[in-house]
Order: C-alpha cells, then structure tokens, then sequence
C-alpha cells in the first residue's frame, strides 16, 4: 500500500528528531528508590541524574538512599517537599525525633549530631542518640555500628496469617524491595497478632554494595506507616501478596555493638521520683529488718545470760 505523498517527508523527519532525542528523555526521569529527590536529564549524553532534596548530593538510584540523606531531606526541604512524607511521629525507640542530622561523604550520620544550637550528643549508625546531650565540647571517639535490629509490628484482629507464609513473604520482600542480603534477615517470629522481624549484620559481614540494615529497616517502616519512599506507592500496612496487610502498632529497637552511655539525666522526673520512692522503701525495709534482727538477737543474749547466772547460783555437788 503506497503512502499518501505528503507523509513521507513527516515520517522521516519525526524518524530523524527520534534519533537525535536523548535516550534519557525516552523513559521518565526520577528515582525509582527515593522520590525525595530532584532529577533533571543532565547527565553525560543526556543521561537522568538525580540529587538528594535538601543537600544536592549525587544519588545511586540503584539502591537505597542512606537513612541520613533521607533524614536531611526532611529537615532541610520547602513546605511542599516535607509533604512527600508526613511529618507524624516517628514509630521508633529515638525520643528525639526528627532532627537535621551531619552526613559524612558517603551519606551516613557522623558520630556527634547537634541541634543548630550548642547541644550535641553521639549517635549510632542509624543516627538514633545514645548519649546524654552536651556542649559543643562533647566528643565522641566514633561511630557505634548497630548490628541488630528489631522490629515489631501488631496487626488488626481480623487477620489471621500462616507462620510459613509470612516468613518466605518477608524473606522475599526484603530481598526484592529493599535489596537486602537473605543473609541479614535472621529470623521472622510470629505469634499473633504479634510480628517480629530480626536483621543482623556485623560489620565484618557487610560488604561493599549491601544495603545497609538501618536504611533496610527506614524503608520499611515508611512502608508500613503509608508514607512509602518508592515513587507512586499508596497505601498503609505491611505489603504481603492480596494487598497490605493492617498493621495497628510498630516499634523498632535497636542493638549497638557498645552498650550505650546513658547517666541519671536521661530520666525523666517522674521515673527519677519513682526511683528515689523505691530506694526509700528498699532502705526503710533493711533497716527494719536489721532492727528486728537486732531485737531476736538481743532477747536471746539475754535469755543465755538469765540460764548463765542460774547455773552459776547452783551449789556445786
């Protein structure tokens, strides 16, 4: 079938602007793994190049943006940025909240954090405080690696899941989402409506290129709180297989390879009256006890010496 005489000539012209055009601006240019990010078609050959909003740091949309990055973005972008993840409180065991933290060259939290201000505290290495906060003078030797992570989710009453299906769920999901190593993600307990998901991964372990298990554990939580980091995704609850499941309370401990340095400052009055209300008690019991003790002691002196003094006023056969 010939071609109408005035198509040819517009064929080969939109044939000619397709070969120009950029294989970057033949596919939407973002971040498949943080739409918390600014992309524009810069790149060399015109390639999609994606920054970190807030601190304009270059990304590697192939994996997992670090959790300080993310942390950033929070804190330093517009109004209109902050919307993209909702301001809620944090579900997480970091009294502290959302704060802007300090990111080394390679997008993790440096050692000391501080405020803005003159107060500063030591964080691990997924930026949660494990310090008392101090002065600008506070040092800290350096960064404590979290090497296990605990999350613990309950869902609604109406679910009811099968142990082995949610664990190889979990184990996929983790895999395939996040990019984590099978490897890192320990255990998966389930007694309901109770879920407890266990990551562990030393630092002897982790090779370069593994997703991080606290940047691992950030996304997932985003997950689940409906405020997912993946472009396009909606909705709340943890993503198994016919749709999120309800998830009703999360909470996320992490384990240091160092204890944590916390002092009486942590507490709060009322647990620091509670102790002091404790310690009376405990010391007004030991007194008692001491006294009684003191009193059955005495009574039986006295009793030995009463039979003592008898047995001396005998007459001697």
């Amino acid at each position: 079938m010939a071609r109408p005489p005035g198509l040819t000539p517009f064929l080969a012209l939109l044939a000619l602007s397709a070969a120009a055009r950029p294989a970057g601006a033949q596919h939407n240019c973002t971040c498949p793994t943080n739409k918390m990010s600014v992309c524009s078609l810069d790149g060399p050959g015109g390639s999609c190049r994606c920054r970190a909003l807030g601190s304009g740091v270059l990304l590697d949309c192939s994996r997992l943006t670090a959790k300080c990055l993310l942390l950033q973005a929070r804190a330093r972008a517009p109004p209109r940025g902050r919307s993209l993840v909702s301001p809620g409180p944090l579900a997480i065991v970091d009294n502290d909240g959302l704060y802007d933290p300090e990111c080394d060259g390679e997008g993790r939290f440096k050692a000391r954090q501080c405020n803005g201000t003159s107060v500063c505290w030591c964080v691990n290495s997924v930026g949660v405080r494990r310090t008392d906060k101090g002065d600008l003078g506070l040092q800290c030797a350096g960064v404590v690696r979290t090497h296990r992570i605990l999350i613990h989710l309950r869902h609604g009453p109406d679910a009811a899941l099968n142990h082995s299906f949610l664990d190889a769920e979990l184990r996929q999901l983790f895999r395939q989402r996040y990019g984590l190593r099978a490897a890192f993600l320990h255990a998966v307990r389930y007694d309901a409506p109770t879920i407890q998901i266990e990551l562990r991964q030393n630092a002897s372990q982790k090779a370069p290129g593994d997703v991080d298990i606290g940047d691992a554990a950030y996304y997932f939580e985003r997950d689940v709180k409906g405020e997912s980091l993946f472009p396009g995704h909606r909705g709340a609850g943890l993503p198994v297989r016919g749709g999120p499941l309800p998830v009703e309370h999360t909470l996320i401990y992490y384990l240091d390879e160092e204890p944590p340095e916390f002092t009486m400052r942590r507490l709060t009055a009322g647990i620091i009256a509670v102790i002091a209300v404790v310690s009376v008690a405990l010391v007004a019991g030991v007194v008692i006890l001491v006294i009684t003790n003191w009193k059955r002691s005495g009574k039986y002196k006295k009793v030995e010496i009463k039979e003592l003094g008898e047995l001396r006023r005998e007459p001697s056969l």
